[in-house]
């Protein structure tokens, strides 16, 4: 368990390079969906609404050490939960969108639904990350297909 304070996120917003990015992280195999810009976000957010899908937003930064512990976590996670839109938004590359969210330490966790947070969990807590993504679940209405 542990997170990045929001101090050091406010330096790395201003010092990244091109080959500290997110895309050095290996989420094969899941279904997380990268943001790499504020379209990419309301695409997926409006995707997820017409759907009636919940969203788990990760906000988190590749050098941020916890991240890099759950991060595999949160890939089985997806995995597990197709009924859910897993996204990844790396705090480096949106700065000004990360900041618009009051991200004051890395990672923290957004469960949404129709684009209105319903939840939030900051830290790379695992055992608190699974409670609330099964929460969140059992408290979804079953589709025909899962009866």
């Amino acid at each position: 368990m542990g997170s990045c304070v929001s101090k050091t996120l406010l330096v790395s917003c201003k010092h990244r390079t091109k080959d500290d990015t997110i895309h050095n992280v290996d989420f094969s195999g899941g279904n997380v969906h990268l943001i790499t810009t504020k379209e990419s976000w309301d695409e997926k957010l409006a995707e997820a609404g017409r759907d009636g899908k919940i969203v788990i937003a990760n906000f988190s930064a590749t050098w941020c050490g916890p991240f890099k512990m759950l991060a595999p976590f949160y890939v089985e996670l997806s995995e597990k939960h197709p009924s859910v839109v897993f996204l990844l938004v790396d705090v480096d590359e949106l700065c000004d969108f990360s900041s618009s969210w009051d991200i004051k330490a890395t990672p923290t966790f957004f469960f949404l639904k129709n684009g209105q947070q319903i939840g939030k969990l900051v830290g790379a807590n695992k055992p608190e990350l699974q409670k609330k993504v099964t929460s969140i679940i059992d408290s979804l209405p079953q589709s025909p297909q899962q009866r």
